[in-house]
């Protein structure tokens, strides 16, 4: 039986603009689709596949991993690195609604031992 669980949170668009435009964003993971990942969907359709343990590290120290650059950011937040050859995103998100997202994700639905799901496209509005 498939688990799918659906959050929302806000993401910061870290840009050289002063101010970092935030925008909603809808947490989901879905056991049968993709056990070993999470997807973080923007506005306008694009969406970024991250895996689920890649994330849960980052927001405790600095990781890298296959084009995915995540770290904590201060006690209440992380930042979200994606490199592609279209080139580099960067996102920055509180801790607290990725945190209780991910806690549901383990009491729903274990952690699983497949491969993980790649990503898809990502935000062009997130370019730094």
């Amino acid at each position: 039986m498939s688990s799918v669980i659906h959050d929302h949170a806000r993401a910061r668009l870290v840009t050289d603009a002063r101010d970092l435009p935030v925008v909603p964003v809808e947490l989901r993971f879905d056991s049968a689709d993709s056990p070993a990942a999470v997807r973080i969907a923007y506005p306008g359709g694009t969406e970024w596949s991250v895996e689920r343990e890649l994330l849960e590290r980052g927001l405790r120290y600095p990781v890298e991993q296959d084009g995915w650059r995540i770290w904590p950011c201060g006690r209440v937040q992380v930042v979200v690195e994606r490199h592609d050859t279209a080139g580099v995103d960067v996102v920055q998100f509180d801790c607290a609604p990725l945190v209780r997202f991910l806690r549901r994700t383990h009491q729903e639905a274990p952690q699983h031992h497949e491969a993980p799901h790649r990503e898809a496209s990502k935000p062009e509005t997130a370019r730094a």
